[in-house]
């Protein structure tokens, strides 16, 4: 048994060990402060050693800003596979792919989002800000608006990337929200946003 464990771990690629400690990662840093968490920890979990987390990830800080990127940045897959529909729809499929995700990873993402006891580390701060931009930017993709955009209609888009954060902070931390209501509020805003306020910005 030990000698098929041992092979079937040798028989992972690269890509796919380095995806394991990061999936146990995030799960450990949605389940515990970033001080609590430890290498040690992700490498015993994930059944490696730790020296192969370093060789990944090189530190601790690195491996949660990994986390952190993973779980705030929108994937360029999650907008290329948008339908070419109405913007109803593509509102429609940007909400859901995102009320997914947090239904998935909601304590790892709240984690995420509030920096997990790291608030105010430079490096976390970067990491958040550029996500929210990618998010902003994957906005306007969806609608037509990614080519060239103007700074006042990237603000609006950040803007409303930082709508949807707070509000899913409603519905998972303080349950003042229900999911339904959350896709309705942000929906609804998108769409008006899409139609009236954002042509104010090109």
């Amino acid at each position: 048994m030990v000698h098929v464990e041992a092979a079937r771990r040798r028989r992972l690629e690269p890509d796919a060990r380095r995806e394991q400690i990061l999936s146990v990662a995030i799960r450990l840093f949605g389940e515990k402060p970033y001080a609590e968490v430890s290498t040690t920890d992700v490498a015993r979990i994930a059944g490696v050693a730790r020296g192969l987390v370093n060789h990944y990830f090189r530190t601790k800080k690195d491996l949660y800003l990994e986390v952190v990127r993973v779980m705030l940045t929108v994937p360029a897959v999650a907008v290329e596979s948008l339908s070419a529909g109405e913007p109803a729809e593509r509102a429609e499929a940007i909400v859901n792919w995102f009320l997914d995700v947090l239904s998935r990873h909601g304590t790892t993402w709240l984690a995420a989002t509030s920096a997990g006891g790291m608030a105010g580390d430079a490096d976390v701060d970067a990491v958040i800000a550029e996500a929210v931009d990618v998010a902003a930017d994957g906005v306007l993709s969806a609608f037509g608006l990614g080519e060239q955009p103007t700074e006042a209609l990237r603000g609006m888009a950040r803007s409303y990337v930082g709508l949807a954060i707070h509000t899913g902070r409603e519905w998972l931390q303080r349950g003042a929200l229900t999911r339904d209501q959350v896709h309705i509020l942000l929906t609804t805003t998108l769409l008006t946003m899409v139609d009236r306020v954002f042509p104010q910005a090109r």
